[in-house]
């Protein structure tokens, strides 16, 4: 039980904990929830009925979760496809096996996003070697992901493509500006690689990715594109996907503000506070359903097999 009081009576009555007023903190002046809900939703009907939302499903078998980890891959290849971030053979994303946990699955080096299924994704162990699959997988992407797996054992997934904004960006070598509600969802949560040596082709070039990603959910790899994580292989491919669009949005402000437009920044109080309310995992991976739901529509599942 916890305990309020009362202003006329200051009785303290006693209040079950679970009907206690949220705790509160104070932003810009203004009083917030102290622990804001990821998924902003009305979900009650007028008969009293409450609607579930739509989350990360429970799984009886890790074979199971074997399964829906790969096919929700399979998914992010696609539409990274539809989204044009394929380049050639350069591209990658890695989601960690729920029953070898230090090995991970991988597209095959040359098969173009927009083909790729279930069956085709290759599992890797930490050691490079192949364990199950007939193709190669590209060199740069086990050097990125294996050190990303090996640093931050809470990262189930990692996405790395050269997306055109990425790229752009990645040429300043510079943090994001908080320009933009959705900029904030990687607010003190991206760092950057300043070090460009070409191809990524070593471990210990993938060590130094890791490093500077931290704890982090984004990494900016100067003059080389954008890499993102996540708790799921959802989450990490919406980070990918919203974080193409605000480096599209940063250059598209800083093309107006070279034209004499003053940019509005949001100050960090409420950056931080807008992180908790658009950043967390379980966000992350709600965003990502409607394109799971879009590729199952658009190819009638068939990238599943």
């Amino acid at each position: 039980m916890s305990t309020t009081e009362t202003v006329a009576s200051k009785t303290a009555i006693a209040v079950p904990a679970h009907l206690s007023a949220p705790s509160k903190v104070t932003v810009n002046g203004t009083q917030r929830d102290e622990s804001p809900a990821q998924i902003q939703v009305i979900g009650t009907t007028k008969s009293g009925k409450k609607l579930k939302i739509r989350s990360y499903p429970k799984f009886e078998k890790l074979e199971d979760e074997r399964l829906y980890r790969k096919q929700h891959l399979a998914a992010a290849f696609r539409v990274f496809a539809d989204r044009g971030f394929d380049e050639g053979v350069a591209g990658h994303i890695s989601v960690r096996d729920p029953i070898l946990t230090d090995h991970f699955w991988l597209n095959p080096l040359s098969m173009h996003f927009s083909l790729i299924k279930v069956s085709d994704l290759i599992l890797c162990d930490e050691n490079g070697n192949v364990v199950e699959g007939n193709e190669p997988i590209n060199a740069a992407a086990f050097a990125i992901h294996s050190q990303i797996h090996k640093a931050r054992p809470d990262v189930t997934a990692a996405c790395h493509a050269h997306s055109v904004h990425g790229k752009a960006f990645s040429a300043f070598g510079r943090e994001l500006e908080m320009l933009t509600q959705d900029a904030c969802r990687f607010y003190k949560s991206h760092g950057v690689y300043r070090d460009f040596r070409g191809v990524v082709v070593d471990e210990e070039e993938g060590r130094r990715i890791a490093s500077a990603l931290g704890n982090g959910k984004a990494a900016i790899l100067q003059n080389h594109g954008i890499l993102t994580v996540g708790q799921s292989v959802d989450e990490a491919a919406f980070w990918f996907l919203s974080l193409e669009r605000t480096c599209q949005a940063q250059l598209l402000a800083d093309a107006a503000a070279a034209g004499g437009y003053e940019k509005k920044f949001i100050d960090d109080e409420e950056a931080a506070y807008t992180a908790t309310q658009v950043g967390g995992p379980e966000k992350g991976w709600l965003a990502f359903q409607p394109y799971f739901d879009e590729q199952l529509a658009k190819t009638k599942g068939d990238f599943l097999d």
